[in-house]
């Protein structure tokens, strides 16, 4: 029988508490943003708002809990803004929505930093294993494709080398039970033809680093055929992310239908982008439909997830699609 998991991809909103004392303490420009390196009032104001995370979660009930990554200025480029062989160029448009992230220019040798298992081991601390945690990163793929390469001079060892990078960072990580590792270029800038099994060799470097549960997340619309084979077959994830919330989920549906399915999914069935809250109801129709489409599949789990991360809604917003989450998965048992 599937096993049924509420979950998000992580990166909440800041509460607007938040937004006001950093605003305050860091600076209002563009240009005072995370550089890794704050002093403890700054530190304080994020560990208050990763115990505030921690308790939304458990308070909406869903089944694994994130750090909400309240640290980070974007949504993927994190990891290698705040290290100490990347300079940060200028702002550049996130995909084609209106959030913005620092390029990243990779200089120097990529070595492990240690600086989102910080992150971690705090929520964890948090936590007191009141319920699974689970891990965020940028997939590499992902992660290579908004950098800046300065140092590599070559694209398959630059990619190669983000994917070594993000893998040494997993080894330090505290016990998890699932990482998510969040892919929106593959969908958004896929590689080319032939150069699938490169991006899937580099997801499946990260995936060997832990024992647990990895889901390589995709989102903003349906991968292409050719490279949805390739990350069923090659990736090593345990499971893929599909975005149901999209207008071309029929294509998505279609893939499965066709080239079968990792063990299990993380089926974004709640818009993250949208203040439009799905009631419980909804969201277990949604699954309901996408199992109805392959009734030849079964899965070991399935994940209920945002589609992206819910970092763009108003804070009242994403707890109320936290709660609609965990309430689907009551809905559907």
């Amino acid at each position: 029988m599937t096993e049924r998991v509420a979950t998000t991809p992580g990166l909440y909103p800041l509460p607007d508490w938040a937004k006001e004392t950093l605003s305050d303490l860091k600076g209002h420009q563009k240009g005072d943003l995370l550089s890794g390196d704050e002093g403890a009032e700054i530190e304080s104001v994020y560990d208050e708002v990763r115990a505030e995370y921690v308790d939304d979660q458990l308070e909406a009930g869903v089944d694994r809990v994130v750090e909400g990554q309240a640290r980070w200025d974007d949504m993927i480029a994190h990891p290698l803004t705040v290290h100490d062989a990347v300079e940060t160029g200028g702002i550049v448009r996130y995909y084609d929505n209106n959030n913005f992230y620092r390029d990243p220019r990779v200089t120097g040798e990529l070595t492990p930093s240690g600086d989102v298992a910080a992150e971690l081991t705090a929520a964890a601390d948090v936590l007191a294993r009141d319920a699974p945690l689970q891990a965020t990163l940028p997939g590499p793929y992902s992660l290579a494709d908004l950098a800046s390469d300065e140092h590599y001079g070559d694209e398959a060892a630059f990619q190669a080398a983000v994917a070594d990078f993000l893998a040494g960072e997993v080894d330090s990580f505290p016990d998890h039970e699932t990482l998510f590792l969040l892919e929106p270029s593959l969908v958004e800038n896929p590689p080319a033809a032939g150069e699938e099994e490169r991006a899937t060799d580099a997801i499946r470097t990260v995936a060997a680093a832990t024992d647990a549960d990895v889901v390589v997340h995709t989102y903003w619309g349906a991968l292409g055929e050719k490279l949805y084979a390739h990350l069923v077959d090659e990736a090593g994830a345990d499971a893929l992310g599909l975005d149901l919330v999209a207008d071309d989920r029929d294509d998505t549906v279609y893939n499965v239908q066709e080239y079968g399915a990792t063990d299990s999914l993380a089926l974004g069935v709640v818009d993250g982008q949208n203040t439009l809250v799905e009631g419980a109801e909804t969201t277990a129709d949604r699954v309901e439909w996408f199992e109805s489409q392959v009734p030849a599949q079964s899965f070991d789990t399935t994940y209920l997830t945002s589609n992206t991360e819910p970092f763009y809604l108003p804070e009242n917003k994403y707890k109320e699609k936290l709660a609609a989450l965990a309430a689907a998965v009551e809905v559907l048992e």
